[in-house]
């Protein structure tokens, strides 16, 4: 039986059921909402030979920033390679494996050829735009959903997701009105896209909007009260706007409310938590024993090595934190890293290694040698991925570090 999605894409190995849990799932992927990995799961129960709902497994797998999940994504390409598959699919395989072995310059570019060919595989679009965001790359965040937009439109199953996609990388290039108003687009179509929901939050921060900002959060806070992982980072954006005001006391209850609880959900909780109370402790406002607590949840991680943006938070959890071992580990895992080849390769060595470095030495109240190792970042520290509201942590710290040398302080940061 010849089947398609629910945007005219040939599908290999579906069946009708599968097909409908398959589309449930990418529903909710899109959103960010709800469980997808679920009705995948059920989907290749009733369809095990179905080419895309692997694939689709398998970058669920890579989305975490973690070596087991290219590990798992390797299992799930086993398995996938020795099915029947269209060209399409086919070459989402092969953007798997290279994601999995880091070559992202090679997975955007499988993923660009698809897109050349399919413009309405918003799956590829999605995965792409994820690993734009994740390289820090702002021009590709916008360029890449333009390439494709006008083979969309509202009647098209998704397309409230590709504005979101197109707003927030408007808004990491600048062009925050027509962000806001693109954003705002998507929520009409879909008012529970948490994508659109984030971009919107980004712009209040961006425009320095902070009162906005809790406004509009306290508005829509209803549609992404799931207590997902993105649910939990636009809290985060909410605890920044209420530290932007000066409001210390409101943004420590956000992290102990909000975040705190979900710090065994996913890796991006434990980078939203160490962003925030590192910004915390930059404005003076110290967070005791949390940073115990969040280094004890990082120290499984501290020899990943794996993604130089994971490691910069988990340093800050180290260095804020007394965890000394976990710190000594890290930078070790770090300096065995450099020279195997892949994305982190070279954004470790260039960005990694010595920003770790100098968040330790900050963190040990060495803010003279903080500062120095921070002015030597190469212009290309914003590729460390993530966005620009969160990779302003750099600057920040550098800013900090020099006030404090001049002041001639000596304090650790716990």
């Amino acid at each position: 039986m010849r089947l398609e999605d629910y945007r005219g894409l040939e599908l290999s190995g579906a069946s009708p059921r599968a097909l409908e849990l398959f589309e449930a799932a990418l529903a909710a992927h899109l959103c960010f909402r709800g469980d997808a990995t679920a009705s995948l799961a059920r989907a290749l129960e009733d369809a095990p030979g179905f080419a895309m709902a692997h694939a689709f497994a398998a970058y669920l797998a890579l989305g975490g920033r973690e070596p087991a999940g290219a590990a798992a994504a390797k299992q799930v390409l086993a398995r996938a390679a020795r099915l029947p598959m269209n060209r399409r699919e086919l070459m989402h395989l092969q953007a798997i494996a290279a994601l999995a072995a880091g070559e992202h310059d090679r997975a955007g570019a499988l993923h660009g050829a698809i897109l050349a060919e399919h413009p309405l595989d918003v799956l590829a679009l999605s995965v792409a735009n994820a690993c734009d965001y994740l390289q820090g790359d702002a021009r590709s965040l916008q360029r890449r959903v333009a390439r494709v937009l006008g083979a969309w439109h509202a009647g098209v199953p998704g397309y409230h997701a590709v504005l979101s996609m197109y707003a927030f990388g408007l808004e990491e290039a600048g062009c925050y009105g027509q962000a806001e108003d693109t954003a705002r687009r998507a929520l009409e179509l879909n008012p529970w896209d948490v994508r659109a929901h984030h971009a919107v939050v980004h712009v209040h921060e961006m425009l320095g909007r902070a009162e906005q900002g809790i406004r509009w959060a306290g508005e829509r806070a209803t549609y992404w009260a799931d207590g997902s992982a993105v649910a939990i980072h636009n809290w985060w954006h909410v605890a920044l706007f209420h530290l932007a005001l000066g409001r210390r006391a409101q943004a420590l209850a956000i992290y102990d409310g909000r975040i705190r609880p979900g710090l065994d959900r996913a890796l991006s909780v434990l980078i939203d938590a160490s962003a925030l109370l590192w910004r915390l402790e930059l404005a003076g406002a110290g967070a005791g024993r949390r940073w115990q607590e969040l280094a004890a949840r990082w120290a499984p991680h501290a020899e990943d090595a794996y993604c130089a943006f994971s490691d910069l938070h988990a340093m800050m959890a180290f260095a804020a934190g007394g965890r000394r071992a976990s710190a000594d580990a890290l930078l070790a895992a770090q300096r065995r890293r450099i020279g195997q080849g892949g994305a982190n390769d070279a954004m470790t060595r260039l960005v990694g290694l010595p920003a770790c470095r100098a968040l330790r030495a900050f963190g040990e109240g060495r803010y003279r040698g903080a500062a120095a190792l921070l002015r030597e970042l190469p212009a290309i520290a914003h590729r460390l991925g993530g966005s620009r509201a969160q990779h302003g942590i750099v600057g920040l710290t550098l800013e900090e570090a020099v006030r404090r040398a001049q002041s001639g302080a000596y304090r650790p940061a716990a």
